[in-house]
């Protein structure tokens, strides 16, 4: 297998060579060895001596730098921290980058930072980035975790680890940033467009990534998933889901919902994911004026015209995809957001009823959504019942069920973790320990990114 380094050696003024730095006692904790074999690992070299120093940076790689709004605030020089990209591999023509976390200080490393995670932080992204792929959403994958043997602080005392993940690419918002800021937009956007969306002008590049993120930012929502930090750097070209640090998944449904431990003002709350994205994207825009037109007063009005765009276009994919799911109408679509409002049931138990009412058994969904009447509209459109089964997941990645396993696994118990690791990955099948969400509640819980 041959390993590339495609994105450095054409934007090199976007990356930092760098290595992963040396590690007490290295342990392969999990292998995707399905994902392995797909992109033409032999995984018995991955869990050699070999493979692991590979897996861990040793044998180097590059930081990729950016720069990202963080909460709002603009950082202008940001990057890989505590993370590098291990090279591109090449499948069916198309590149796919593995790229390794936790693996120790780079050239953008922040003051007082050590370049690492905890090992629970890096299970979490392997677990929710696997989940998230089995309920088709758009996503990195996560390939192996590392143990590294070493002792870190993160409130006590912690193992850490190390994930190495695989996406069409680690391009960003917040690449465009940095690129705009030192006038290599254009080879920047050549270089997305030519792996992501080949054939594009500028504009068309523009609202391809719009419609893209739109896309999978709506998937999450019907899912009930919160992203947690939808900063600009964590914002893909490619439209897949990024960074899987201090996300959850909503189990009673409120647009309010927070779980992260740094969003203190609620900016990423499950009910602002929509307007977040859409202004992610106006300051993509901003760094793409200059590629709209030579003149920057039709820039300008195509990107206005664009982003003003942005609400309908969410709607009506947000729409779209529900209609989808449901086998319904886009109309009949359109209410179900505020009859969730309305009611505020367990968003996958609502899912799971509505599919049982599509069947002919309603009475679950009307205990669940008793006020209003939007349960007996759905059942006017006759959906498929065996289109609806397939499309509305019994299992998702419970919070707490999440953190028993990962308590578990901090323990070197990994036994937990696969049980549930097999059960969010297998969502449409019945996995009855994993469906039903905990009777005390998500009253305090919030999570954490590992930094």
């Amino acid at each position: 297998m041959q390993l590339h380094h495609d994105f450095a050696q054409k934007l090199p003024h976007l990356v930092h060579s760098t290595e992963g730095e040396e590690q007490p006692h290295p342990e392969l904790v999990i292998l995707n060895e399905e994902l392995a074999m797909e992109l033409g690992f032999d995984p018995d070299w991955l869990r050699s001596s070999e493979g692991l120093e590979f897996l861990t940076g040793r044998a180097g790689g590059h930081a990729m730098a950016y720069s990202g709004f963080q909460f709002g605030a603009f950082n202008p020089q940001m990057g890989d921290g505590r993370a590098m990209l291990l090279g591109e591999v090449e499948k069916d023509g198309q590149l796919w980058d593995l790229h390794a976390k936790g693996t120790g200080l780079t050239p953008y490393s922040r003051l007082g930072s050590d370049g690492r995670g905890t090992l629970s932080s890096m299970l979490r992204e392997y677990l929710i980035s696997e989940a998230m792929h089995a309920l088709g959403v758009p996503t990195t994958r996560a390939l192996a975790v590392i143990s590294t043997g070493r002792p870190i602080q993160r409130g006590h005392v912690q193992p850490a680890g190390i994930v190495v993940r695989v996406a069409a690419s680690h391009i960003r918002v917040g690449t465009f940033h940095l690129a705009a800021q030192t006038d290599y937009t254009r080879q920047l956007a050549d270089y997305a467009i030519a792996r992501h969306y080949p054939g594009s002008d500028y504009q068309e590049f523009f609202t391809q990534v719009m419609d893209t993120q739109i896309r999978t930012v709506s998937q999450w929502m019907r899912l009930g998933f919160i992203h947690g930090v939808m900063n600009t750097d964590n914002t893909t070209i490619s439209g897949e889901t990024i960074d899987y640090g201090p996300c959850a998944f909503m189990e009673a449904y409120s647009p309010d919902t927070v779980f992260s431990s740094i969003d203190r003002q609620g900016r990423y709350a499950f009910g602002n994911q929509p307007s977040i994205l859409g202004w992610n994207l106006a300051r993509l825009a901003e760094s793409l004026l200059p590629l709209f037109d030579m003149d920057m007063n039709k820039a300008m009005d195509f990107a206005q015209e664009t982003i003003n765009s942005y609400t309908d276009r969410f709607e009506h994919h947000r729409n779209k995809d529900l209609a989808r799911a449901l086998d319904t109408s886009l109309e009949i679509a359109s209410s179900y957001s505020a009859a969730m409002q309305l009611n505020g049931p367990d968003i996958t138990l609502a899912h799971r009823a509505l599919a049982d009412a599509a069947a002919g058994h309603p009475t679950p969904a009307r205990e669940l959504l008793p006020e209003g009447d939007f349960v007996d509209e759905y059942l006017t459109s006759s959906p498929d019942p065996s289109r609806v089964d397939s499309t509305m997941p019994r299992v998702i990645p419970r919070n707490l069920a999440v953190e028993a396993a990962l308590s578990s696994a901090e323990r070197g118990e990994m036994g937990p973790f696969r049980e549930i690791l097999h059960a969010v990955t297998h969502p449409w099948y019945p996995h009855p320990s994993f469906e039903a969400p905990d009777p005390l509640g998500l009253k305090g819980y919030l999570t954490y990114c590992g930094t």
